[in-house]
């Protein structure tokens, strides 16, 4: 259940492979990794590195529903291309903008890079 007209609700599996249903606030300018870190959905310092200017790829998500994303730019591209466990459907959730589209959207956060 909504907490108001103003969140839309999120499927997200964590790295664990537990199912959070979450809210998500569309009037505060969040971001999908904002969601993640609200719901302290990933261990600190796993996710969202680089404060989430598509720099390091903590944050890499696989997209599981049929939700019409925008284009990835050419940073999300590049960062994409360097990491490991990369997939068709991923994403990195810094670059996923929360509205009222994004209702229902599924993920699941892809695995932590290793040192």
């Amino acid at each position: 259940m909504k907490y108001n007209e103003l969140d839309i609700s999120l499927k997200i599996v964590d790295r664990k492979g537990n199912v959070h249903i979450v809210d998500a606030p569309i009037d505060m300018g969040l971001n999908l990794m904002d969601i993640v870190r609200m719901y302290d959905l990933a261990p600190d310092g796993t996710i969202g590195v680089c404060g989430g200017i598509a720099m390091c790829a903590s944050c890499q998500c696989y997209i599981l529903s049929s939700h019409k994303l925008l284009d990835k730019s050419d940073e999300e591209e590049a960062m994409l291309g360097d990491v490991i466990e990369v997939k068709r459907n991923s994403r990195l959730a810094c670059q996923i903008q929360i509205n009222s589209e994004l209702e229902g959207l599924a993920i699941e956060l892809a695995p932590a890079e290793l040192d």
